[in-house]
């Protein structure tokens, strides 16, 4: 009786979790039926999941990731409607399932790299070579894909000038991020027509160059007309021109940003560097640079801390890393020790 009792109070128990009243049987160890609960909710999903809703038709699914169809009526059945699968893209086309991905638009395109290519290779998709009557009109698709994308000026236009802001921020080593901005600033500078009357050239390298200061990239003019096919004053103009006219809000150079690769060029000490720094920040501070070269204010700040820190530099060493005059050198060096002591005491 006592054991009546006590499966009777399991029964209830077990009634309660599933939330049925509904009771099956099965046995016990010592052959005693025991009533079991058994929960619809189970079978009603697995049912709703094969069984259309609408005739009630065999549901069919290709794959867990895609809706299920009716066999019957046709009915889509959404199930997961976000594929969450990771589809990565790989450039040399080694990835699983490329041909679902590209790679991501870029201002460094004409064309924001959003048109079709034709490959070079002349093969088809599973590898095997094409015949020569194949290879023949390849050849003819290519040379009308290139006549394609270069069908309006404005598209020469952008590929050339894209093309040199390419290969002078390679040869300056400028991230891919001041890139994309060059790009940005000349797409508004030809869009604005302020290209007319102009060089592609000059006004390439003017936006590469307001680029490098948007982006604190320590870049001087004189570096960026060096590997530039126009002349420096012609980059001048039109950086002058660019920026006005599109409103770009460049900020001053910084000279502190320049102290480190000088400091690498000409090999000095930690210390040195650090006390450089920090007296082109006092000649910041106290408006020694208005006016003057920041390339010059950091020449002179990493001789002036040569000095204190009892280092041998030698101000042609430092001219020479700098493409500056060591009379810049030996006129910014005292004003920077000036304001220096000026802030010490």
């Amino acid at each position: 009786m006592m054991k009546e009792r006590t499966n009777e109070e399991w029964l209830n128990t077990v009634s309660r979790r599933n939330g049925t009243d509904e009771p099956s049987s099965s046995e016990t160890g010592d052959g005693q039926s025991v009533t079991h609960s058994v929960s619809e909710e189970g079978r009603d999903g697995q049912h709703s999941r094969t069984t259309c809703p609408e005739c009630h038709g065999r549901l069919r699914r290709a794959d867990d990731n895609v809706d299920a169809v009716c066999d019957d009526c046709g009915l889509v059945v959404s199930d997961a409607t976000l594929d969450t699968n990771i589809k990565l893209y790989t450039p040399n086309g080694t990835g699983d399932q490329d041909s679902r991905v590209g790679p991501a638009s870029t201002n460094l395109l004409h064309d924001k790299g959003l048109s079709t290519m034709i490959g070079w290779q002349n093969t088809d998709a599973k590898g095997n070579a094409l015949s020569g009557e194949q290879r023949q009109q390849m050849r003819r698709l290519r040379r009308w894909d290139e006549r394609f994308r270069r069908r309006s000026s404005a598209d020469r236009n952008l590929m050339h000038a894209l093309g040199e802001i390419n290969r002078m921020a390679s040869a300056l080593g400028v991230p891919d991020s001041t890139r994309e901005t060059a790009g940005v600033i000349y797409r508004r500078a030809l869009a604005d027509g302020l290209v007319t009357g102009r060089a592609v050239e000059s006004v390439a390298t003017a936006a590469l160059y307001a680029a490098s200061r948007m982006d604190d990239v320590p870049r001087s003019i004189d570096e960026v007309s060096t590997v530039s096919r126009v002349e420096q004053i012609r980059v001048e103009r039109a950086y002058r021109h660019v920026s006005r006219e599109l409103g770009l809000e460049i900020a001053p150079t910084d000279p502190r940003s320049f102290i480190g690769r000088i400091a690498s060029d000409v090999e000095c000490t930690d210390a040195t560097e650090r006390e450089a720094r920090r007296l082109a920040g006092i000649a910041v501070e106290n408006g020694v640079h208005s006016g003057k070269h920041p390339v010059g204010i950091a020449a002179g700040a990493l001789y002036a801390a040569a000095k204190r820190c009892d280092e041998s530099l030698r101000q042609t060493d430092i001219a020479d890393a700098t493409d500056v005059s060591e009379m810049t050198i030996r006129n910014r060096y005292p004003e920077i020790l000036a304001a220096t002591d000026t802030e010490d005491e």
